[in-house]
Order: C-alpha cells, then sequence, then structure tokens
C-alpha cells in the first residue's frame, strides 16, 4: 500500500476536520473546536500566506496531517518554521509514514529558504520525542510559555 504526502486541497476539508478532531479532542483531550472555526483555519493555510499543512493520502483516505507555520527568528535574522502538529492515525506512528511526513516538512523549510525549523511536544508525549530523537532533533532549553 503506497501513500502519498502532498499539500492539503480544498476538497480535503471533511477528511482534515476529521483528522484534526482525532487529534485535538481525541490525542490531547482539548475541547473540540467549532467546525467554523477548523474550516476557517484550513481555509487559512491554503492560501499558505502563515502557513502550510501536508497531508498523508493512502489510496484516498486521508491518515495523517502536518501543520508549519512560518516566523521569523530574531537571533537569525530570517524566517523560521514552526511544526505546530504532526499527527498520524495510530496504525501509522512508528512507520516510515511518520518519518516521511516529517521530512517533508523538513525537505520544504530547507527549499524554501527557512534558517530552521522548529516544534514543541507534550512533556509526556515520550514516543514523539523519541522518534525526534531518532529524526535528528536537537532538544533545546527554552522554557514554553502561553497566557489567555
Amino acid at each position: 500500500m503506497t501513500h502519498l504526502i502532498r499539500k492539503v486541497e480544498i476538497e480535503d476539508l471533511g477528511a482534515l476536520t476529521e483528522l484534526m478532531y482525532a487529534y485535538i479532542v481525541g490525542f490531547y483531550k482539548k475541547p473540540k473546536p467549532e467546525n467554523a472555526a477548523i474550516h476557517r483555519l484550513i481555509r487559512n493555510l491554503l492560501q499558505e500566506q502563515g502557513g502550510i499543512q501536508f497531508v498523508v493520502d493512502k489510496e484516498g483516505e486521508l491518515v495523517g496531517f502536518a501543520t508549519l507555520y512560518f516566523a521569523w527568528s530574531t537571533m537569525k535574522a530570517n524566517p523560521i518554521t514552526i511544526m505546530n502538529d504532526l499527527f498520524l492515525l495510530e496504525p501509522f506512528r512508528g512507520t516510515a509514514v511518520e518519518e516521511d511526513l516529517f521530512l517533508k516538512c523538513q525537505i520544504y523549510s530547507k527549499e524554501n529558504g527557512y534558517a530552521y525549523m522548529s516544534w514543541i511536544t507534550a512533556p509526556d508525549n515520550h514516543r514523539a520525542q523519541q522518534f525526534f530523537d531518532k529524526m535528528g532533533g536537537t532538544r533545546v532549553d527554552w522554557a514554553n510559555y502561553t497566557i489567555v
């Protein structure tokens, strides 16, 4: 069974929405955003202004997605990408499909002149941390904060 990693298309709206709910609600146990909010996000990323999304298409079924947001690094004085999401349905985690999706994001970042790609993961997501270590990621000594 083959898979294709490609940019999101408007025809993916319904299937990608379901994948994003599996990620947000199923995996991270966060409240379910309204459909309109998810659709607004996907449509915004389709324009590739503030970011881009890729999906894993496995014979017509979407089984994963990744989101890169575009930002700037003051220290590098260059644009960077932030991989905000890397999600695959359970049967595809820890497989070549996951590696290919990660590499797609990394290659996109390099080919489009971004200084680097960064990401974070939950402190208790040890499986993801092992994956990122395997893929050559470097842990940094920054503390992450948010405020509402």
